[in-house]
């Protein structure tokens, strides 16, 4: 009986361990069922969720290279709200040929990948304003945009050659949304103008550094005064900004979906266009160069010193447009017009103004050089006028045509009887 007993207990557990069993396989396998269901769907959900793409626009700052503004694109991720900035503008200042490269005007800059919230900290400091323009795109391209850009800031594709006009972080962004949107953004913009040139905008936004202003003035040549497209002034990260407001997006309706406000602007505002008037600047050539020619009859010593500062700042300028030209890649300050009025020949002009400080007579190749300082200086309104390379250069004529004349006729007098040129001078007088 014992035994029975036990045998039927045996096959009583055997049963229940069976059960037990079979209910732990069905939990495993509805288990494993669910995390199936739920990969699939993780995965579904992340390759139908298009990652959101936007433009952060970073208004000008108050150091040199933040005078032109600065922009980037911004991609947040659908599933973890992670937001990485593209960011076109990064360059080392400490590598050893970089002050080679920045004279040259070859310069190496790269696409760099960070954090938004790391990428903001230097605007935030400066008091910059930042602004979002979130782009409404199809799904598709917004993740092939994606992908190009992560492809991109890869180390072995991330430098790039950087051109102040023709290639920098503006026009880096411009491209890179204009070829997810198949060339739209160019067909739209290529054909329509509102007049400004390379040389309007950049001494518009270098005009609160006057140093800066004067020296993209004197120093751009004729290339910088072609009238520009739209799509050619979306260099300028500010007007990129304004051409996207307009731009129809591919699924109807405007490209920029929202335009949300990151950073408050705290400093100067961005300048605006301003009228450069000529005739200032003839009044004050005018003045100048009637008082160099009475002075340099009645007080020459006077004049020369006072001519010996102009001379030379004309000699130096014209000697850096001169390197500009034949010894960078700085094209935009080729063939300079500005030759012509800040001119080489100034340094010919400073051992005769020395000597007539000091009370003597200086030497015939003064005479010579001031009638080819002044004869150059009359041909700038010829060149001026000439349809094939214009240069709005009209306020430097106005300027310094009328003193290098006045310098010419007030000293004329003080080069040997002797000289030819004295005689041209004396008579044009």
């Amino acid at each position: 009986m014992r035994v029975a007993c036990m045998r039927s207990t045996s096959a009583s557990w055997a049963m229940r361990e069976t059960q037990s069993g079979r209910r732990l396989r069905k939990l495993s396998t509805r288990l494993l069922q669910a995390l199936c269901l739920l990969l699939l769907w993780t995965t579904a959900l992340g390759v139908s969720a298009a990652p959101r793409v936007g433009v952060a626009t970073m208004q000008p700052g108050e150091i040199f290279f933040e005078r032109f503004g600065h922009d980037a694109i911004v991609v947040q991720d659908p599933l973890s709200g992670a937001t990485t900035s593209y960011n076109f503008g990064f360059f080392d200042p400490t590598a050893p040929d970089f002050v080679a490269r920045f004279v040259r005007g070859d310069m190496r800059y790269r696409l760099a990948a960070l954090p938004l919230e790391e990428d903001l900290i230097t605007y935030s400091e400066g008091g910059r304003g930042v602004s979002i323009q979130w782009l409404d795109l199809p799904p598709e391209r917004a993740h092939a945009l994606a992908d190009a850009l992560a492809v991109n800031a890869r180390p072995e594709n991330a430098f790039y050659r950087y051109d102040y006009f023709l290639d920098n972080c503006s026009t880096r962004v411009r491209d890179a949304i204009d070829r997810v949107l198949d060339g739209g953004l160019r067909r739209r913009l290529d054909g329509r103008s509102q007049g400004h040139t390379y040389r309007s905008e950049a001494t518009r936004l270098a005009s609160p550094a006057f140093w800066m202003w004067l020296g993209f003035d004197i120093g751009l040549g004729p290339a910088a005064d072609r009238p520009l497209s739209m799509w050619d002034t979306a260099f300028v990260p500010m007007r990129l900004a304004d051409a996207l407001r307009e731009m129809p997006g591919p699924q109807g309706g405007l490209l920029v979906r929202e335009e949300q406000p990151v950073l408050p602007h705290r400093i100067a505002p961005e300048p605006r266009e301003q009228a450069q008037p000529w005739w200032p600047w003839a009044l004050a050539g005018l003045a100048l160069g009637i008082a160099a020619a009475i002075g340099g009859r009645r007080h020459p010593r006077l004049t020369a010193w006072l001519a010996i500062p102009f001379w030379i700042v004309c000699a130096v300028a014209a000697s850096l447009m001169l390197f500009i030209w034949f010894g960078t890649e700085h094209r935009f300050g080729w063939a300079n017009h500005n030759l012509a009025l800040f001119n080489p020949l100034c340094w010919l002009l400073l051992p005769g103004a020395w000597a007539i400080t000091r009370g003597r007579r200086p030497g015939p190749v003064f005479s010579w050089a001031l009638i080819a300082v002044v004869a150059c200086a009359a041909i700038a309104p010829f060149l001026h006028w000439l349809p094939v390379f214009p240069q709005r250069n009209a306020h430097w004529i106005a300027l310094l045509l009328p003193i290098h004349a006045g310098l010419a006729l007030g000293l004329a007098r003080l080069s040997p009887q002797s000289s030819p040129a004295r005689a041209v001078l004396q008579r044009a007088s």
